[in-house]
């Protein structure tokens, strides 16, 4: 097995002289300890890769085949220091990240537009999940960086957690409600008790909890009692359901970009609640890549 790659660089300047005494002077060193070089090489390998007699050296056709392949291997050695401090200065590597579905119409597409402008070389791997899901998958190593809507509970002591943006609730009710005069509006919005009643679409509590307990608690602070219609898991299923007039829900206002057909996004009164989106990170994993994306998710919350 070739370990040295001063064996390698031998070669290559062996080959592309053909003259012993020249590609030694080019190396800096004197020939005879190049002539024991190649020679240990090829018994290493156990090929000739030169001929030679007094007035020439020539490649084997095994030392020309093999010519382009080594050249490519010192090339990239030659690269590693450069690539190493790349990496650590997080301008090469793969982040992976969570995202909750409401990221998607926020802060989602202009971060990674924004990242990507400013490291090409990082490859983001884009998931979407719930917060639980990726708060799972920082602590076993899955995951790298979370976009999610913070638990009521404490995270694990491992990770931690920045608020990235708030925003209202408002209500996302099928537009033919509207047009039917089944749901009475005022000024533009919708009272929580104009809602009573009908049929509410949500998360499963056990997907999102925060959310989950946000929306009921709103609700029920308001007296709006509502019966529970449908849950999903994904924000674009319930926004779907809706569109088919089976339930209104309550959504951060940014959904509002999703434009879907059949839908009235609706301010809320009294005063809704605002949702928080935020990044995550396992403090003891986190790579110099996913480093220098949360910096860049950090610098974009604070423009906002």
């Amino acid at each position: 097995m070739v370990t040295d790659i001063r064996q390698l660089r031998h070669f290559l300047a062996v080959a592309e002289d053909l003259h012993f005494g020249r590609a030694a002077e080019r190396l800096g060193i004197t020939q005879p300890p190049l002539s024991q070089s190649i020679q240990a090489l090829e018994a290493e390998l156990g090929v000739a890769l030169f001929t030679r007699n007094r007035r020439m050296v020539a490649l084997t056709p095994v030392g020309a085949a093999w010519l382009p392949h080594v050249r490519q291997v010192v090339s990239d050695a030659a690269a590693l220091p450069v690539l190493a401090r790349r990496i650590a200065r997080g301008e090469v590597g793969t982040v992976r990240l969570g995202f909750v579905s409401t990221a998607i119409y926020s802060l989602l597409p202009d971060l990674v537009a924004k990242h990507k402008a400013g490291q090409p070389d990082v490859e983001l791997h884009l998931f979407e999940q719930t917060s639980d899901i990726q708060i799972e998958g920082l602590l076993e190593g899955t995951v790298d960086v979370g976009l999610i809507i913070p638990p009521a509970r404490a995270l694990h002591p491992a990770l931690r957690y920045r608020p990235l943006l708030r925003e209202p609730l408002v209500a996302a009710v099928p537009t033919g409600w509207i047009d039917s005069g089944q749901l009475a509006t005022a000024a533009g919005g919708v009272s929580a008790t104009a809602l009573a009643e009908k049929p509410l679409l949500l998360f499963p509590r056990r997907s999102a909890p925060a959310f989950h307990d946000l929306v009921t608690g709103y609700l029920a602070t308001a007296q709006a009692g509502v019966p529970l219609g449908q849950e999903a898991v994904q924000m674009q299923t319930i926004i779907s359901l809706v569109s088919a007039g089976l339930g209104f829900a309550l959504v951060p206002q940014s959904l509002r970009n999703l434009a879907r057909a059949g839908v009235s996004f609706l301010p809320l009164s009294p005063q809704p609640p605002s949702v928080e989106l935020g990044i995550a990170w396992h403090t003891g994993t986190v790579t110099p890549a996913a480093d220098g994306f949360i910096a860049t998710a950090l610098g974009e919350a604070g423009t906002r």
